[in-house]
């Protein structure tokens, strides 16, 4: 098998590492000197650049203003943006418009994908439920009323819900399915409560209180959550891959110039030890990512379904990251806690997404449950 990126995957993270050069983490105050939200919006100049180079419409058709790319160029896209910590919906819209262009009503898709391609159309999702160990879908609830669904209940968590036009939500029926609701953030019955990450950024608390929303932007389609479940998780462990990869390229710069006793610190066993080590997890990562990514794109057939392989990237993303960035905060001493110098808003990023994808052990429950159910021959 031929493991190596195709030519158009290529381009589009040779085009991000163009838009995302003269991208500075720390353009915004650090978030540990602030008590609310680091910045009032988005980066919006950023996201116009995005939209200028096709980036936002990666995963839309062509007649609808994409390149109709796959899960693999935005997560290679997403690896160039953790790097510099750029400060984007980029993986909620992209994941959000591929579950419309291949789940929603054909005049929904051509109605709002455009828009999205052209970056005027700023997309978002409620993932993560209420108490973070439920599923997202149990926390809101929809049922039929006619030619409307009715929406109540109350969801945290969701990024850039203040600034995003559509916050795409997950809900349950009465009779056990799960649909997923395109819900606009001025929508009467809808109030949002200012949360804040460990990176600074706002968050929001979705209060629903019986949203009417016609048909046509309620997805009623078995495999439209689990698709945008799938693509988001691949996407946080490639945004988890790049911010770990710029951590430990921090950290050699650092170790490399850092003199004790007259030597650089980075030829002490001791230190050289421990970067190759997390050198290893973030190999691990990108392994593991690219396995679930490519399981996502093509829905190839395996021994054990794709959920095993998300399983697999979440553990090794939200360990492996929150290794790297520990160590390189010890092997910076008391500098990497400097306010000045980027790396506590790498600490603060990486610790968002580990929660974001949630504990490592409960991953690992869900693997062995799925080796249960599915003996290997």
């Amino acid at each position: 098998m031929d493991f190596t990126f195709t030519e158009e995957q290529q381009a589009a993270a040779e085009t991000a590492r163009t838009v995302f050069a003269d991208v500075a983490p720390d353009a915004v105050p650090s978030p540990a000197l602030t008590p609310t939200a680091v910045a009032d919006d988005l980066d919006r100049p950023l996201w116009k650049r995005l939209a200028a180079t096709d980036l936002l419409g990666l995963l839309v058709a062509p007649e609808h203003g994409g390149t109709d790319l796959d899960a693999v160029a935005l997560c290679l896209v997403l690896r160039e943006s953790a790097r510099v910590l750029a400060r984007v919906p980029l993986l909620e819209t992209a994941a959000v418009a591929h579950v419309l262009q291949h789940h929603a009503p054909a005049d929904t898709a051509a109605a709002l994908l455009p828009d999205v391609s052209a970056g005027r159309l700023v997309l978002t999702a409620a993932a993560h439920g209420t108490t973070g160990h439920e599923p997202a879908e149990r926390a809101v609830t929809a049922r039929h009323d006619g030619t409307h669904w009715i929406l109540d209940g109350t969801t945290d968590h969701v990024p850039w819900a203040h600034h995003a036009d559509l916050t795409a939500v997950p809900a349950h029926t009465t009779d056990g399915r799960t649909v997923l609701a395109l819900l606009p953030r001025d929508h009467e019955g809808l109030a949002l409560d200012a949360q804040y990450g460990t990176h600074g950024e706002r968050l929001a608390r979705l209060r629903l209180d019986a949203v009417r929303l016609p048909a046509d932007r309620v997805l009623d389609s078995a495999d439209a959550w689990p698709a945008l479940r799938a693509l988001l998780t691949t996407g946080t462990c490639a945004l988890a891959l790049g911010l770990g990869e710029q951590v430990l390229a921090l950290t050699s710069q650092y170790t490399g110039k850092r003199e004790q006793f007259g030597h650089p610190v980075a030829t002490f066993q001791a230190v050289a030890v421990q970067a190759a080590d997390r050198y290893i997890d973030l190999r691990a990562m990108e392994a593991t990512l690219w396995q679930a990514a490519w399981r996502v794109s093509t829905g190839a057939d395996a021994a054990l379904p794709a959920e095993a392989d998300l399983a697999v990237a979440k553990i090794w993303a939200s360990e492996g990251v929150r290794r790297v960035v520990q160590t390189a905060q010890h092997l910076h001493g008391g500098f990497g806690a400097d306010t000045d110098y980027p790396l506590h808003r790498y600490h603060a990023w990486a610790k968002y997404l580990e929660l974001s994808l949630g504990p490592a052990a409960a991953h690992e429950e869900t693997l062995g449950d799925l080796i249960a159910a599915h003996p290997l021959d």
